[in-house]
């Protein structure tokens, strides 16, 4: 079994045609075919049944690519290491962020891009669903984000801080003098809300359900910036992690009176492999921001 053959086996089972797949790994169809039979041949099972040009997978082929990509995922994640132990601080990070880090990542960038020049950083920003499985198939290395401790399923999350859910509005609406405000009082406001898989947005979504109110949501933005930019320049109230206010001085935090809620921010890394030099650095240079 060679990982030539992994590479043709995988393209193939996605695309279910020799001669596409042949092409998307740069070879002639009749060279992925061969190595395919091989593979075959090594297996002692077919894993396609073919059907002119087209293919289907076989029972034991549909078992055989969830191994196919866990082997491909374990070999990249050892060249990394290696990689690492001959290229000390240089190479690429690559970071997941929620949007609600977006002012708590950037003061942390240019210092640590000062003191290691030699690592070039991808930022990623996208829901938190969206990020873990990227982090689960190695396409990031660390992600910064708000989590719920139970969903921990293959992560190791080191815990940040915590971020209230308050309401937010800029500092010239009337809202911004109340020293508080109900859950039902909430429902009766002209909201824009982040979209709905934000950490924010979910738990305001559970407890409006829960005690029966329905939000007048207005509009809804999967770009936080944009978001506050319209709270703060009108009269919109919106409903966010408290931190995600530090860099915003014309906006005002009203506390929600009903019950305190709060949100665990954690920095989340795959459960068991090998922790990235660039990432660990990163990681210490982050946490003498926040």
């Amino acid at each position: 079994m060679e990982i030539r053959q992994l590479n043709y086996f995988i393209k193939a089972a996605e695309l279910l045609h020799f001669t596409d797949a042949a092409a998307a790994c740069f070879v002639t169809q009749s060279t992925l075919s061969q190595q395919i039979k091989q593979l075959e041949d090594d297996l002692g099972m077919l894993l396609f049944d073919r059907m002119g040009k087209q293919v289907k997978l076989t029972e034991a082929g549909n078992v055989f690519l969830t191994h196919a990509y866990q082997i491909m995922l374990d070999i990249k994640k050892s060249r990394q290491a290696i990689f690492e132990l001959a290229n000390m601080i240089n190479g690429e990070l690559r970071i997941g962020v929620t949007y609600a880090f977006s002012s708590l990542l950037l003061p942390a960038l240019t210092p640590f891009s000062e003191k290691y020049p030699g690592i070039m950083i991808h930022i990623e920003y996208g829901t938190a669903g969206e990020l873990e499985t990227k982090l689960k198939m190695a396409d990031l290395d660390i992600i910064l984000a708000f989590h719920e401790q139970r969903d921990s399923s293959g992560f190791e999350m080191q815990p940040v801080f915590s971020s209230k859910i308050i309401m937010a509005v800029s500092k010239n609406n009337p809202l911004s003098k109340l020293p508080k405000i109900s859950l039902k009082e909430l429902g009766k406001l002209d909201l824009i809300l982040p979209s709905k898989g934000f950490s924010s947005r979910d738990m305001f979504d559970e407890f409006f359900k829960k005690n029966n109110i329905t939000a007048n949501t207005r509009i809804e933005m999967n770009d936080v910036h944009s978001l506050l930019s319209m709270v703060e320049s009108g009269n919109w109230a919106t409903i966010i992690n408290e931190k995600a206010l530090s860099t915003w001085e014309n906006l005002v935090a009203v506390p929600i009176s009903d019950k305190k809620l709060y949100k665990q921010a954690f920095i989340l890394w795959q459960k068991g492999v090998y922790r990235k030099k660039s990432a660990v650095l990163f990681v210490e240079e982050f946490m003498k921001v926040v």
